[in-house]
């Protein structure tokens, strides 16, 4: 496959729930989990230039020390950085700033979502690209699920208590990665079409750091998988 995918990489300065959460050390690693997704997407054979959309100095800093000319610092305005700034808001804010063609949208809060992996999303993407006008990774989930007042993806009346793999699955968005093009963030102001590919992760790949524990148990795996140990 010669075609490569540009990647959309927020992260903006003032995480709330994790200060510094971005570039901190993680697991020992200096520039922490910003350094580890440039490291990983610089490796990917598939991903072509990289563009960081951040306010953040240390992100910049940390980003220019790989010399790279794949990447591409794009400073975020004000009114795009602050804890309000919604998801919706920065889809649009997308194409102001993206070359055409197929965007890949990614998280540094994803750390174990590596190279390989990438590349197996990306030529997917490319696999289907007739049927389904985008891609985004999820995550099965096979078990018993309630809303307030009865299962979701079973029927209680039919059967109490089935087993599990007989339930309906369903899908997990784990905003590992969402790949569309363009003009569709142009035309249906959203990351995804409307015939978005289903590429499942599983969960340990899919593991998201949002609150302080989840990066407390990330470093800890992290350091087992890539060092062999703990402390």
């Amino acid at each position: 496959m010669s075609e490569k995918i540009n990647v959309f990489l927020p992260m903006r300065a003032g995480s709330e729930r994790i200060p510094k959460k971005n570039t901190k050390s993680f697991s020992g690693i200096d520039g922490g989990l910003c350094s580890i997704k440039i490291e990983q997407l610089l490796k990917s054979r598939l991903i072509g230039d990289i563009f960081i959309s951040t306010n953040d100095p240390d992100v910049i800093e940390i980003s220019n020390k790989f010399n790279s000319s794949r990447i591409k610092i794009v400073l975020r305005p004000d009114e795009l950085a602050s804890s309000s700034t919604s998801t919706d808001d920065l889809i649009k804010y997308v194409p102001e700033i993206m070359p055409e063609g197929h965007i890949l949208w990614t998280h540094v809060t994803s750390p174990f979502i590596g190279p390989d992996v990438y590349d197996r999303i990306v030529e997917k993407y490319f696999e289907n690209i007739n049927h389904n006008d985008s891609l985004m990774t999820v995550t099965k989930l096979q078990k018993f699920i309630w809303n307030d007042t009865a299962p979701i993806n079973y029927d209680h009346n039919v059967e109490k208590w089935p087993r599990t793999q007989t339930l309906e699955p369903l899908w997990e968005v784990n905003s590992g990665a969402f790949i569309t093009t363009k003009a569709i963030y142009r035309q249906r102001m959203d990351r995804i079409g409307v015939r978005p590919y289903l590429f499942q992760l599983h969960e340990e790949l899919a593991f998201d750091i949002d609150w302080l524990p989840d990066f407390t148990m990330a470093e800890a795996i992290y350091k087992k998988v890539y060092f062999g140990g703990g402390d």
